[in-house]
């Protein structure tokens, strides 16, 4: 886990000002590395076809995403996204607490106005 991640995190489990209350940083809209951009897509593409259109679609989405959300907040998502999967005790503070689902929220929020916008 990159360490900018695991201070993020740190910093939510012991009690600082969580994320999703900090007002948001208005960044340049390319703040996203291609890579993050590229995940995204083909886990779009996954979900909802294979085609050149669909691929612009999902492109589009990402960077929908991507003008409302920082690439911070982004990738504190994902983290919590991947470990409220995981089992165990440990993981049940990203299913459980108000700040994991406040992000989750605000992700979703994201999602849905790129998938207006784009699809």
């Amino acid at each position: 886990m990159p360490v900018r991640i695991a201070l993020v995190l740190t910093a939510i489990v012991l009690g600082t000002t969580p994320l999703s209350a900090l007002p948001a940083a208005a960044g340049p809209a390319n703040d996203y590395p291609t890579a993050a951009r590229a995940d995204y897509v083909i886990a779009c593409m996954a979900s909802n076809g294979q085609s050149h259109i669909v691929m612009e679609k999902c492109a589009c989405s990402i960077d929908a995403i991507a003008d409302r959300i920082t690439y911070d907040d982004y990738t504190a998502i994902e983290t919590v996204k991947v470990m409220a999967d995981m089992p165990g005790e440990r993981a049940g503070i990203f299913r459980s607490s108000g700040w994991a689902k406040d992000l989750m929220d605000r992700f979703r929020q994201a999602q849905v106005a790129a998938d207006r916008q784009c699809f």
